[in-house]
């Protein structure tokens, strides 16, 4: 596998499962542990470790919410294993995601992460990140922020994106159920492209919804169906989940980490 402007990346071993079981179906695939991933979380053992421990569980920090923005956008045309492979490389370039640091980088620092290995070496998406950092910033001081314009001074850019959290979750059974955006996706997009932010597209934005919880999108009878504690198996709301719209903290721990 190769990205722009990159040299070819190794590729981790199969998993030794990765024949599919008695019961696996054309979307889900059963492995030796007796658990139903989809099959893009069945091929590598990163990708299922990533998917039995991550992907889809509630990030509701500043920084976290941050990372993942980030991280999405470079993915943009690009594989997520291409990016989660690279990722502690992502950290240390962008200092571990700190949004008031990442929102001092200057132009030498472009320089710099042009030539850093570790990460996907785009011009744009480097840039990116940085008017993503600042925007980051600028939003604490904001008002009228989120889907009801109810966020003022104090709320974070994980506040914002909570906000857009739907009434209820999708239920897909096969893979073609999956949305690729949807009308909160969308609204949220339009929000942060007003306020600065660049790579955030409503199927980006939909992407960073799945992976930090906003909405679970796991198949029915994956093993982390309504694992998050903030939706049911049944795409209704948890009443012990987190309500959207509270101040959120500045720090990088989340819930799924």
């Amino acid at each position: 596998m190769k990205t722009v402007g990159d040299a070819a990346l190794t590729m981790p071993r199969p998993l030794e499962d990765s024949a599919p079981a008695a019961g696996s179906t054309p979307d889900l695939v059963i492995g030796a542990d007796g658990l139903a991933r989809p099959r893009w979380a069945s091929t590598h053992d990163d990708l299922r470790t990533y998917y039995d421990t991550e992907w889809g569980m509630p990030v509701r920090t500043e920084q976290g919410v941050f990372e993942r923005l980030c991280l999405e956008g470079f993915q943009s045309g690009l594989s997520w294993a291409t990016i989660l492979r690279r990722r502690e490389g992502f950290r240390c370039a962008f200092a571990n995601f700190d949004p008031d640091v990442v929102a001092r980088f200057g132009p030498d620092d472009v320089d710099r992460l042009l030539t850093d290995e570790r990460i996907i070496r785009h011009r744009g998406k480097i840039e990116a990140t940085m008017a993503n950092a600042r925007a980051t910033v600028a939003l604490r001081t904001e008002n009228r922020l989120g889907a009801h314009g109810d966020l003022g001074p104090g709320a974070t850019l994980a506040d914002l994106v909570w906000s857009y959290r739907p009434d209820r979750t999708p239920i897909p059974r096969t893979a073609a159920e999956v949305p690729t955006t949807s009308s909160g996706s969308r609204a949220l997009a339009a929000e942060l492209k007003q306020r600065g932010f660049r790579f955030v597209g409503p199927t980006t934005m939909f992407a960073l919804m799945e992976a930090i919880g906003i909405v679970d999108t796991h198949l029915v009878g994956s093993h982390r169906r309504g694992s998050s504690g903030i939706w049911g198996a049944d795409g209704a709301p948890l009443a012990t989940g987190p309500e959207p719209g509270g101040v959120s903290p500045r720090g990088s721990a989340s819930s799924a980490e």
